[in-house]
């Protein structure tokens, strides 16, 4: 007779009491905690690149119309609950617009989530995440970034209807929630040789 595999299951408030004093980033899945693994060289300059430009259009769209938008990379979490049960993720970047939504740790409402994709976390990132991030009301865009090939695949969101954008690497990426666009070559500079 096999034993049954027991898991102790982690609070919501332990988890970032956690968080807090880690010396590595951990997601948070259902009462489970996992330890997230470092980035490339190559991941890390393709989220530099797009972070870089979201960050100065939301400065402008801040300057000129005064929007609430910020920019956000790497280590600020997103909270949802899916099925009644609590997730934290890290997104790699993440555009949060709404005021109100300013914990100090976290956003529960982000307009633009985005992932760049290793070989370890492609399979989370297009499935597990998609369904996950694709429940935020608030969500208007969902990015996957290849990391180690140029693709890009973006899920737009226009009324309660999902559509799919695949720019090609000559194509530009737009992020119609932001009145954003950038050339997909640009997501990609200095990367070269990595």
């Amino acid at each position: 007779m096999a034993l049954a595999q027991i898991r102790e299951t982690v609070s919501v408030a332990d988890y970032l009491d956690g968080e807090e004093v880690a010396a590595e980033r951990h997601e948070y899945l259902a009462g489970e905690v996992h330890a997230m693994s470092g980035a490339s060289a190559r991941h890390n300059l393709i989220c530099g690149n797009l972070f870089a430009a979201l960050d100065r259009a939301a400065a402008l769209q801040r300057h000129l119309a005064g929007g609430p938008c910020r920019v956000f990379m790497a280590d600020l979490k997103v909270r949802l609950s899916v099925n009644e049960e609590d997730f934290f993720y890290y997104p790699d970047i993440m555009v949060a617009c709404n005021p109100a939504d300013q914990a100090s740790h976290f956003r529960t409402q982000p307009s633009v989530l985005v992932e760049v994709m290793s070989p370890s976390t492609e399979r989370i990132d297009r499935r597990e995440k998609l369904f996950a991030y694709r429940t935020l009301d608030s969500l208007r865009e969902y990015v996957l970034i290849g990391q180690d090939n140029p693709e890009v695949v973006a899920y737009v969101r226009t009324e309660n209807q999902w559509s799919t954008q695949r720019p090609q690497p000559d194509d530009v990426l737009t992020l119609p929630s932001l009145e954003f666009s950038l050339p997909v070559a640009e997501l990609y500079r200095g990367t070269e040789g990595l």
